[in-house]
This record gives C-alpha cells, sequence and structure tokens, in this order.
C-alpha cells in the first residue's frame, strides 16, 4: 500500500503557507507516486495538513534543489517563495550546509537566498526572486497584446480589471477596495481557471492602505486559499508599480503576516524578506 511507508518529514511555515518538506538527501520518494501522496499529506483532517509537500534534492547547478507540489491536486508548480524561505532555514539549521548565501535550484531558475541569523539559528530569509516578466507569451496569457496590464477578465460574478505577471509562475493581480470582503472561494476558481490563463493563474487580490503598505488575499493555483504566497506579492508589488499604486518598497500584509518587498532598479530583480519557522518533525510509519 502506498500509505504503508516509513519516511521522515518535516512541518514548515513562512507566514502560515505551511508545507510537508522532505530531505531526499535521506529519504527516497518513489515520483510515481508523489501526487497522491502529496494529496494524502496535506489533507487536514486526515493527513499531516499542509498548502503542499516540498522535496529538498541534490542538485548539479546549485547547493540545493526544490520540488514543490500543490496540496489540494498534487500539480507540481514552478516556485513557492515563502517555501523556498524554509529551505533556507531547514538546510542551515539541520546542517546540511553553514553557508549564510545558498542556491536553490527550481524549476524558475536558480534563486539566491541570504540566509540572517539569531543565536545561530535562521530567523529571516531575503531571496532574490529575479525580474517580474509581463510578456503574455511567457506567462503565458492567451491574448494577441504584448502584455497584459489593467486589462478586463469577464466572469459570471462580474468584470474583474487585471495585470498578469510572472515570477517563474503565472499571477494575475487584480486591486479592489476591501480585501476582508471578498467572497474569494467563488470568485478565485473562476480566475484561476479562465481560458485566458492556458497554465492556470495564482490570483492576487490586492488593497492599496498607502504607497508603501499593501494588503493581499491570494486563491494559488492548485491549492485554494492560502494566508500567504511569496511569489504572488512579488508579482503584485510589480504589477501595483506598473499601474502606479505604489513604490517599490513596500510591506505587503497577508493573512498569515508581513512581507517586505524591494523591486530593485538597478537590476530590476525583486527581493523578498520574510521569516522561516520550523512546526514539528514528524515519521510515517
Amino acid at each position: 500500500m502506498l500509505w504503508e511507508i516509513d519516511m521522515k518529514f518535516t512541518k514548515m511555515q513562512g507566514i502560515g503557507n505551511d508545507y510537508v518538506y522532505i530531505n531526499c538527501f535521506d529519504e527516497a520518494i518513489d515520483m510515481d507516486e508523489i501526487a497522491a501522496l502529496t494529496v494524502r499529506l496535506s489533507d487536514r483532517h486526515f493527513g499531516v495538513g499542509s498548502d503542499g509537500v516540498i522535496l529538498i534534492c541534490p542538485s548539479d547547478k546549485a547547493d540545493f534543489r526544490m520540488r514543490m507540489f500543490n496540496g489540494c491536486d498534487g500539480s507540481e508548480a514552478e516556485m513557492c517563495g515563502n517555501g523556498i524561505r524554509c529551505v533556507g532555514k531547514y538546510v542551515h539549521d539541520k546542517h546540511l550546509t553553514d553557508k549564510t548565501t545558498v542556491t536553490v535550484e527550481t524549476l524558475a531558475g536558480i534563486k539566491t537566498l541570504g540566509l540572517n541569523l539569531v543565536d545561530g539559528q535562521v530567523d529571516t530569509v531575503r531571496v532574490d526572486m529575479g525580474e517580474p516578466v509581463f510578456a503574455c507569451g511567457k506567462i503565458p496569457v492567451a491574448t494577441d497584446g504584448p502584455e497584459f496590464v489593467d486589462q478586463p477578465v469577464q466572469t459570471p460574478l462580474g468584470t474583474y480589471r487585471m495585470t498578469a505577471v510572472s515570477m517563474g509562475n503565472p499571477h494575475a493581480v487584480t486591486f479592489v477596495e476591501d480585501v476582508e470582503g471578498l467572497e474569494i472561494e467563488k470568485i478565485g476558481p473562476l480566475l484561476e481557471n479562465h481560458p485566458l490563463f492556458p497554465k492556470r493563474a495564482n490570483i492576487e487580490f490586492i488593497q492599496v492602505v498607502s504607497d508603501g503598505i499593501l494588503r493581499m488575499r491570494v486563491w494559488e493555483r492548485g491549492s485554494g486559499e492560502t494566508l500567504a504566497c511569496g511569489t504572488g506579492a512579488c508579482a503584485s508589488i510589480a504589477a501595483a508599480v506598473v499601474n502606479g499604486r505604489s513604490r517599490r518598497q513596500v510591506k505587503m500584509r497577508l493573512l498569515g503576516g508581513e512581507l517586505e518587498l524591494d523591486w530593485n532598479e538597478t537590476d530590476n530583480h525583486v527581493y523578498m524578506t520574510g521569516p522561516a519557522r520550523f512546526v514539528f518533525d514528524g515519521e510515517l510509519l
């Protein structure tokens, strides 16, 4: 049986975006079963409970490799900003490395992490998330235009003006007056699976508090609403800047906590800083 396995794991979270982490230096994973395993482990009633599973693997291109699978359907995602911060804490605090600058291979490219220590343990992580991409063909968005910025998207529940951005995975950002009043469980799936987004999209709803403070709720592709999304936060600051709604350095307030974001003018990269936390270690028997 699939579940009759002996495997150690670690539960971690970054501002409430929680994942089951498996150290593939020590554990052998049947990749033919990873989607089903992810769904089972992520179930919050009958499993460990998480937004998904993240594998920490060897890499011949970087210090480590990260693979991330969504909890609702087991699909593999390109990147996870909150998840990769926890990878940084895991590899340092579990003594897989003594570096405080670590490179991690992802499906969205190699990311560089700066580990900020308190009493020898990783407290926060600064991640170079790379350049935001607005080209429709690279996100992708099924439209003839070169970019999809502040464009109307029609749904049975109304029309939303959206800006599409890739941070290695597809995002569509819309600005709202009040994130608390959203019926996100109704509109989220309609936008995630809209025909405009052939690979589906992560959907961010952004409320502008001031030019330096934004509030966000997110409907994640393959996971539903989560307490936080790092790549979504990075996509959202880029969307806010190009729409003239914020400056380049902001605090992003999410349901699970706060991130510091900087869309740097010099290299055009978005830098994200936030906490990474252990929850517990466990073992499947």
